[in-house]
């Protein structure tokens, strides 16, 4: 990967890794279903008419907009909203990947690896470990809905393997169309319209620039940055950067928010990433190893 690039590969994590404290800054004056609807109307307009439409059917593209643009975020913001902590929420939706693996054997009949089975335990005991910490500067409800949120990104992950090979800056801006709505009827229904005109009618501008961050940073600038990274490199080089992004919104929450984790929790997270590692590159890793056994046992004979 040229220099430039694995510079347009950081931004892209230390902006979704940032993302998660933007979040939380911006719960502080919309709540969650109204930040989500600002956040993604934002997102569509005007970028929808300048960006060409993906080839695929409504079908699949409704499907994608109402799990990973709405499902995951709907979750995630109400997540957040409820007690979950901006880093630890960085860190237990990338059990995404884990459950799209599950689901991925499912509907597409794809197999585990081994290690996958191997980074699938890490990652659930140290999930499990954070779990436990409900009450520690975490409530449960707030990590039972950020799992929910990680099946919603998963879900959709499954959309996209299913559609093939597809524009993803145009699927991520046209499937914006799509939240905008449900988002309102939530927060008309949960939220209220008195809530809803006192979010809106006293907005700071804190809460302005979580809503401009939301949709033209973390969604359309990251996205666009590395549906780049794709088309340009393999898979296999470009994943292994999404690892840094919890990284990021752990420092980030502690910097900028203050947040501190427990004992157990500081635990729970290593075992995520350990086993987010060994599930990215688990398989690389053994065989690099046998390699080097190999060029041993040679060079000993």
């Amino acid at each position: 990967m040229s220099p430039k690039d694995l510079l347009l590969a950081l931004v892209v994590v230390i902006a979704w890794g940032v993302n998660f404290v933007v979040i939380k800054i911006g719960l502080h004056g919309v709540p969650p279903m109204l930040l989500g609807a600002l956040r993604f109307t934002l997102a569509a307009f005007p970028a929808v008419f300048f960006i060409k439409r993906p080839q695929l059917s409504l079908r699949w593209l409704l499907t994608y907009g109402l799990t990973i643009s709405f499902g995951q975020f709907a979750f995630l913001f109400s997540a957040m909203y409820v007690g979950m902590p901006a880093g630890l929420a960085s860190l237990v939706l990338q059990a995404q990947a884990f459950f799209t693996l599950g689901l991925a054997s499912v509907f597409l009949h794809e197999r585990f690896r081994a290690q996958n089975i191997v980074g699938l335990v890490v990652a659930a005991a140290g999930l499990a470990l954070i779990g436990m910490q409900g009450g520690h500067t975490m409530t449960v409800a707030g990590f039972l809905l950020t799992l929910c949120a990680a099946v919603s990104w998963a879900l959709g992950n499954i959309v996209t393997k299913r559609v093939g090979k597809v524009d993803l800056v145009g699927l991520v801006v046209w499937a914006s169309l799509i939240p905008p709505l449900p988002f309102f009827a939530l927060s008309y229904v949960f939220e209220g319209p008195r809530q809803i005109a006192a979010a809106l009618s006293g907005i700071s501008a804190s809460s302005m620039f979580a809503v401009v961050y939301l949709a033209f940073v973390a969604t359309l600038l990251g996205y666009g940055l590395w549906s780049r990274l794709l088309s340009l490199y393999p898979a296999s080089q470009v994943a292994p950067f999404s690892l840094l992004v919890p990284i990021i919104g752990l420092a980030s929450a502690s910097l900028l928010l203050g947040e501190q984790l427990s004992a157990a929790q500081i635990a729970g997270a290593a075992f995520v990433i350990m086993g987010l590692v060994i599930n990215v590159s688990g398989g690389r890793m053994v065989q690099r190893l046998r390699v080097a056994l190999l060029s041993s046992w040679d060079e000993g004979t």
